[in-house]
Parts: C-alpha cells; structure tokens; sequence
C-alpha cells in the first residue's frame, strides 16, 4: 500500500499559504497517518481473490443442488397434474355417461307413460295435451339441467386446468427468477 501523492510538494503548498515548515511537515504526517489508517479498515474488510473464488464456487454448488431439486420437483408436480388430470377425464367420462343413461332412462320412461295414457283414456284429450305438454317441460327442464350441469363441470375442469397450467408457470417463472 503506498500513497500516491507527493507529500513534499503539499508541505510546500502549506509553507507557501503562511505555514511553517515544522507546522506543514506535522499536518502532512497527520494525513499520512490518517489515509494509511483508513486504507488499512478498507483492505480489512476485502476479500482475496481467492476468497472470493471459493466462495463463487460454493455458490455454483448451491446453485446446482437447487437446479436439481427444482428439476425433480418439477417433473413430481407435472406427473401429479397428469395424474390429477387423467382422474378428472375419467370420472368426467363417468358422469357423461351417467348423464346418457339417465336421459336414455327418463326419455323411456317418459314415452312408456305417454304411451300408456293414450292408450287408456283417449276421451281425456284435453287431460292427455295437459300431461304431455308437462312431460315435455319436465323433460327439457332435466335435459337443460343435465346440460346445464355437464358445462359446469365442464367449465369447472377448463378452470382447474387452467390453474394448474398458471400455476406452474408461476413455479417456472420463480424459478427461473432465482436462478438469474
């Protein structure tokens, strides 16, 4: 560490503002002695290239062992979404089919009753329009209600999946944060 300035020219400089020799010669030292303290708490607190080498180094490591945990993490939490994915098909493909079924049911159920009234009182007409105007109400209100509710679950499934995509995005962005 040196000082890079020179000190007999500022004890000139003082000397020529009406200081004495001995008076300029002892505010030089005073400021050799100041900087050198001062230079001394500043390469204090620095770190040597080595230091500073190695601790690049146990940072990369730590990087690397992040890497690797967000790297299993991630592909457990997509095979979870597939999973969870594939379980919500399924159980949608189910209701689907229940859905058919009991509208398979109440329509055969419906034309069998309709059938039967027909059959036994054709001098009711007029109870006969009655009843088949409220089964056919009764049958597209089930019908809007079943469809009504296949789009809810529908909708339902669009917003999981939509949430799960956001959400390991939001995972991908985070981690894409950490590692720049």
């Amino acid at each position: 560490r040196r000082l890079y300035f020179d000190t007999h020219a500022l004890v000139c400089l003082f000397e020529a503002n009406g200081f004495t020799t001995q008076q300029s010669e002892v505010i030089v030292s005073a400021l050799v002695k100041i900087m050198s303290t001062n230079l001394d708490v500043i390469y204090k607190d620095m770190v040597t290239k080595v230091q500073q080498e190695i601790a690049l180094q146990q940072v990369m490591s730590h990087i690397g062992g992040v890497k690797k945990d967000m790297i299993i993490l991630e592909k457990s939490e997509f095979s979870a979404l597939r999973s969870e994915n594939e379980k919500i098909k399924l159980e949608l493909q189910q209701i689907k089919k229940q859905v058919m079924d009991e509208i398979t049911k109440v329509r055969a159920d419906n034309k069998l009753n309709l059938n039967l009234e027909k059959s036994r009182v054709k001098e009711l007409h007029a109870q006969q329009d009655r009843a088949l105007t409220q089964t056919d109400r009764k049958i597209d209100t089930e019908v809007a209600d079943l469809k009504t509710m296949l789009e809810s679950h529908k909708l339902d499934n669009i917003k999981y999946l939509a949430g799960s995509v956001f959400t390991c995005l939001t995972v991908a962005l985070g981690f894409y944060r950490l590692w720049i």
